[in-house]
């Protein structure tokens, strides 16, 4: 099957069908039985007498020598080796369903072709008496020969930082038994070819949309084959069961770099993913408070801070932990979801009128998933809590067993109840710990709750933050609306981290704040003009406290939120494409609009470059034949070493998209920590 993109071709000799092509589009006319012959490998000494075929589902009931794709145990614990062959075939606008069967069990892989060129594949077992389930991967496909693996690790504050490795003989596996998609191994590979760079070469990547523990193995067999399985975490699935269904694997290749792959995932992301409230709303310019007064809420304090971001242009204003129970630190109150008369006497009604005075809506914090165990819910109900009773705490707090339809309800009700007395249009809904197991029932009961709350409140916008980065997947995405990437507004972290981002998130659902003078997270002292534009990549908002602001300060934020309020419908609907840069010490990029009108380059300087002058960034995405008007919009930026004759520090220029890409642009002298921005116009 295949898309404008892609093709997957599949063959089967009576077993579990196995991939034979996945990889650009193949000709109407290609003969599909000469590519499965031409798939047949030779034998020779140190092998059995028949090469196991390398299926969708490894199989070692038939001598696979690597990873199997399942393991299966009878209910009393009995190891289970099924043999499957293959049954059936369905076929239904864009959906191939190919069915096999075991004694008792059916194994049944799904392979959806979307729109925006990605294909989404799924592993579902069917079994006639309950079996315990160990592992099952999604459909496995086959890894290319060569290249090296480019898997994303991070941590608090440090998310999304790309980790290549090259293939070897044997295993590499990657698991995130955090019951998080996690900020260590969130669920993204991809497979780049040898000399693939952000602009050219061919790329095959795949993104897992679970928002639990998931498992990576990315195989190279004795016979040198390769590879890829996803799938849940192993033992995640801990009670036995007749029915079991893989997270849908979501599969892109690129012929034109890692940006193709970027491009695909981000429209994936953005267009058909996520469920947007009002599509047509432009994406709000967005205050919270958290980094302003954390647990110190005070109406008067609280109103001033909310004149002050509507004047700079803010439009919507989130109060962030801190209004509910008798939480004045994060000891307590976790699960006691009513406002704390004692900081709001009045309820939140009195700040919520004031910032919709101001022209700005409102959003109010939540940690559902979680209890104190100081707190009225948990000395209430203590075996609502997962895991065991005297596991280890984190951040102080307990997590909720959310496979019980009854902790399910409680939360779904002390939510709905909050959002029924306010006009409250978005939730920031935070996840603050570790799981104590893995259980993909608790994965599986918060898609449940969010899609009920979902349901009951279609207007409202959910952001997903776990400590940041924490959970950022399809399978979240496909429930909220925006992602917290990192806890850090360090500018200078958050650079890199988008740049590594783009690769999979699109800027419309990536929250970025411009943070205080010094970062709470690193300490980092940064101008505001290098905070301002960096928040400006991506869904733009502030986090700080802004009566600490200068009088220049607040001008140079008021023009950069002007800007992006100006920019945001074409940069938000745009593509991202990172630049392969020549000069280790600039991260830049550029953001494309849909039609390929207009773009902007952002290019940061990390650090002190090698050279004396700058080298040309050669551009990306744009049309080769089209003629672009560029400008440079902060020239002010420039350092006073900055003393030579640069054209675009003193006026325009008209080039071609191919000039642009093949040669690139001169950008003036630049200090480090600081960021130029270029606007391009097509004339």
């Amino acid at each position: 099957m295949g898309d404008r993109a892609q093709t997957i071709a599949l063959t089967t000799s009576g077993g579990i069908p196995e991939v034979i092509w996945w990889g650009g589009a193949l000709a109407e006319d290609e003969d599909l039985a000469q590519l499965a012959a031409a798939s047949r490998q030779d034998l020779t000494g140190g092998m059995l007498d028949a090469l196991p075929a390398l299926s969708l589902c490894p199989e070692p009931g038939r001598a696979f020598q690597g990873q199997p794709g399942l393991v299966l145990a009878a209910a009393d614990g009995t190891p289970l080796l099924p043999r499957f062959s293959f049954e059936r075939v369905e076929e239904g606008d864009g959906l191939l369903r190919l069915i096999s069967v075991a004694d008792g069990l059916r194994l049944t892989h799904e392979l959806r072709a979307y729109p925006t060129g990605v294909i989404g594949l799924t592993t579902l077992l069917d079994a006639r008496q309950p079996v315990r389930l160990h592992w099952m991967a999604a459909p496995v496909l086959p890894a290319p020969q060569s290249g090296e693996i480019v898997d994303v690790h991070g941590k608090w504050t440090r998310e999304f930082h790309l980790n290549r490795v090259p293939w070897s003989p044997g295993i590499r596996l990657r698991e995130a038994r955090t019951g998080r998609s996690g900020h260590e191994h969130p669920p993204f590979a991809i497979f780049p070819a040898d000399g693939t760079t952000n602009r050219q070469g061919q790329a095959w990547a795949l993104h897992y949309g679970w928002s639990g523990g998931h498992r990576m193995v990315a195989e190279e067999l004795p016979d040198g084959r390769r590879q890829v399985q996803f799938g849940h975490a192993w033992g995640a699935e801990t009670l036995p069961a007749r029915h079991f269904r893989t997270a849908e694997l979501l599969a892109v290749w690129s012929g034109v770099g890692l940006n193709g792959i970027g491009a695909a995932f981000q429209h994936d992301i953005r267009d058909r993913v996520v469920t947007w409230p009002d599509p047509a709303r432009p994406r709000p310019v967005h205050y919270n408070c958290w980094e302003a007064v954390y647990f110190d809420h005070d109406l008067a304090d609280l109103c001033e801070i909310a004149d002050r971001a509507a004047d700079l242009g803010a439009e919507r204003f989130v109060l962030d932990d801190g209004w509910f129970g008798r939480r004045d630190d994060d000891t307590s109150s976790l699960g006691d979801w009513t406002v704390d008369r004692r900081k709001w006497p009045d309820g939140l009604h009195p700040l919520i009128a004031h910032v919709h005075d101001l022209g700005m809506r409102f959003g109010l914090w939540f940690e559902p998933e979680m209890v104190n165990p100081d707190s009225d819910l948990m000395r209430a109900h203590p075996d609502w809590m997962l895991g065991p009773a005297d596991q280890v705490a984190g951040r102080n707090q307990m997590v909720l067993d959310l496979a019980r339809p009854e902790v399910r309800e409680y939360l779904f009700h002390a939510v709905s109840e909050i959002l029924a007395e306010y006009p409250i249009d978005y939730i920031k809904w935070d996840h603050n710990r570790l799981l104590p197991v893995v259980d993909a029932a608790q994965t599986r009961g918060i898609h449940e709750l969010l899609g009920a709350l979902r349901k009951a409140h279609p207007g409202v916008e959910i952001e997903s933050c776990a400590s940041g980065g924490g959970r950022i997947d399809a399978g979240i995405l496909a429930h909220t609306h925006r992602v917290w990437l990192s806890d850090s507004n360090d500018a200078l972290e958050r650079l890199r981290m988008q740049h590594d981002a783009a690769l999979f998130l699109p800027a419309a659902i990536t929250g970025s704040h411009v943070g205080p003078r010094k970062s709470h997270t690193s300490g980092r002292v940064l101008a505001m003009s290098f905070r301002a534009w960096v928040a400006a990549q991506r869904h733009f908002g502030f986090e700080m406290d802004l009566r600490e602001l200068t009088q220049e300060e607040a001008a140079v934020l008021k023009s950069v939120t002007a800007w992006w309020k100006a920019n945001r419908i074409w940069m938000m609907g745009g593509t991202i494409h990172r630049i392969d840069s020549d000069d280790t010490a600039v991260v830049a990029e550029v953001q494309v609009a849909a039609d390929g009108g207009r773009f902007v380059l952002f290019a940061g300087q990390t650090e002190t470059s090698v050279q004396i002058l700058p080298r040309p960034l050669r551009l990306a995405g744009l049309q080769p034949e089209a003629r672009y008007r560029l400008r440079l919009i902060n020239p002010e930026d420039a350092p006073r070493q900055s003393r030579g004759p640069n054209a675009l520090k003193s006026g325009e220029l008209t080039l071609t998209g191919g000039a642009l890409m093949q040669r690139g642009v001169l950008l003036p002298v630049a200090w480090p920590e600081t960021i130029w921005v270029v606007e391009g116009e097509r004339v």
